[in-house]
């Protein structure tokens, strides 16, 4: 199954338009759409915790988060990125980079551009742009990056 996603992402990916197959990586687009997935959850399970079980609303924003990129990491892992490293460097990783995430983005630009007067619907769209930039390179590049190989490449 995850052999097939990254197929259909691919296959997605390489009728891009206007050269953009060129530029935007397959993982890209795996990315987005398990982490628009791992946002649905995210708001369903606040939903039912908050408004269903009546826990209060921090708690339930923190349990709902902590859920959600847990999934995340999952998803990317297998059917994004194809990990096969050790798990649990990779989970430390991203429990560090999902914590500078909430810190700088969440918390630092959302509440930042709220001080700063402008509506906190769109400081968390913004903020939330920027999580989406940082949360694939971040995943791309340091969690799930790729060992080079040590043998030196053969040029002609």
């Amino acid at each position: 199954m995850a052999d097939r996603f990254a197929r259909w992402c691919e296959a997605v990916v390489a009728r891009l338009p206007w050269g953009l197959d060129a530029v935007v990586p397959a993982t890209l687009l795996g990315f987005a759409l398990i982490n628009s997935f791992t946002f649905g959850v995210d708001l369903m399970l606040l939903t039912a915790m908050h408004g269903g079980l009546g826990l209060p609303i921090a708690l339930s924003i923190t349990l709902a988060y902590i859920v959600a990129f847990g999934l995340a990491f999952v998803l990317n892992r297998t059917f994004n990125f194809h990990s096969h490293a050790p798990m649990g460097k990779q989970a430390a990783v991203y429990a560090v980079v999902v914590l500078v995430n909430y810190l700088a983005f969440i918390l630092g630009v959302g509440s930042g551009l709220t001080a700063l007067g402008l509506d906190y619907h769109l400081a968390r769209l913004a903020a939330g742009a920027c999580e989406a930039v940082y949360m694939y390179s971040a995943m791309r590049w340091i969690v799930f990056r790729r060992k080079r190989s040590a043998e030196p490449v053969a040029t002609g």
